[in-house]
């Protein structure tokens, strides 16, 4: 009996023993774990932009007279030299030899601006040319192997650019023309009316074929000169307009991808910036915080039948490209955690998590770029915290 109450007494305790060992025993911890990858990786800069017509045109009367009723309408289609706006000098102004010193001097303005304008047209074209030649050049390297897919579409997006350009500088002549004309009418007028004669009624043109887009003085009525009657401007050839914090703009180069999404339609539109604008300006956000914007301008590249219904001052959601890879290591961005002064994830091997120092690379939101530390199909824990240490057992969820 004693011996058998020895044995019982014996096991109980080794049972208890156990028991504690099991229960202080450090148990696994549950985690979430995803596999590092190779693939492509985008860093952007994503603002809300609008739509805006490249070539617009702000007609305005040469004069100070009586203008008559405007009979256009938001929409209507108009062609080149076609009838805007009709004015009636007013005789004082006309008479005034400041007013006809004032008609002289846009005469010469004008002129010099029609002469800027085949300048400007005649490096457009330049430009053009240099870039459909480079174009030719990057598609035999493409064809070779030697140059990627990615040189070659920027190379495309230049061409589109440069075109653009080239049309905005050529419509930019017709403008400059009109201005010469309209301003060479309005001296003769003046010059009319001192001699004793009476002033023919000023007729203002359309200066290029375009669209209505505003009517600014649409009813007759008196008019100062200068003063805007309507603005025309061709749908066919629209741009974005995006604001972006200066500390972005900086990070920005004429010719990078523009990105067009919730616009409307299914598909994300191609573009490319052409402008950044060098002088910025202080907006306040819907937070009440005072930041420093800067206009960045692209163009979009793709074609036409895709965004045919865009029209001006439509909105959109660009997403600007500032880096790009085809095959990077990137892992989720909550993965890591501080090591010191650098940056470390946990992998999982073996039941166990192992901590890798990481030099971490570009940033793509809650995405980032791995440089070294781990390789492609590493198991990464992807939101460590406090319970889990090096070497401690783990296991996923």
């Amino acid at each position: 009996m004693q011996l058998r109450a020895r044995i019982g007494i014996t096991l109980l305790g080794l049972a208890l023993a156990g028991g504690l060992v099991y229960g202080f025993m450090p148990r696994a911890v549950a985690v979430d774990v995803t596999a590092a990858t190779k693939g492509p990786l985008a860093v952007t800069i994503e603002e809300e932009g609008k739509t805006r017509v490249m070539a617009r045109y702000v007609v305005s009367t040469p004069m100070s007279g009586y203008a008559r009723r405007i009979d256009l309408h938001v929409g209507d289609a108009i062609k080149q030299g076609q009838v805007l706006a009709q004015i009636e000098p007013a005789r004082s102004d006309a008479l005034d030899p400041r007013s006809r010193a004032q008609a002289q001097a846009q005469v010469n303005a004008a002129q010099a601006a029609v002469a800027a304008a085949r300048e400007n047209a005649r490096a457009a074209a330049a430009q053009a040319d240099l870039a459909r030649q480079e174009l030719q050049r990057t598609e035999s390297l493409r064809t070779a192997n030697f140059i990627s897919e990615q040189a070659l579409d920027k190379t495309r997006s230049e061409v589109s650019r440069t075109q653009a350009a080239q049309m905005a500088a050529e419509h930019a002549i017709n403008v400059s023309r009109f201005q010469f004309e309209t301003a060479r009418a309005a001296l003769a007028n003046t010059s009319k009316l001192q001699a004793g004669k009476s002033a023919e009624i000023l007729s203002v043109h359309a200066p290029a074929d375009a669209y209505v887009l505003k009517l600014v003085h649409e009813s007759e009525g008196m008019v100062q000169a200068g003063q805007s009657l309507i603005e025309i401007g061709n749908p066919e050839t629209l741009e974005v307009e995006v604001e972006v914090l200066s500390t972005h703009a900086v990070q920005i180069a004429p010719g990078s991808k523009v990105l067009l999404d919730r616009w409307g339609g299914d598909k994300t539109l191609q573009g490319a910036v052409r402008v950044i604008e060098p002088a910025g300006f202080t907006k306040v956000s819907a937070l009440g915080v005072e930041e420093q914007r800067v206009r960045v301008i692209a163009d979009i590249t793709s074609a036409r039948e895709v965004w045919r219904r865009l029209g001006d001052g439509y909105r959109v959601e660009a997403r600007i490209v500032i880096w790009e890879g085809a095959e990077v290591l990137q892992i989720p961005a909550s993965a890591l955690f501080r090591l010191n002064s650098g940056w470390a994830v946990f992998v999982v091997e073996n039941g166990r998590a192992q901590t890798r120092p990481l030099e971490v690379g570009q940033r793509a939101g809650l995405i980032v770029q791995a440089l070294s530390g781990i390789k492609a199909g590493d198991k990464v824990i992807t939101h460590p915290d406090d319970k889990i240490v090096d070497g401690g057992r783990v296991k996923v969820r």
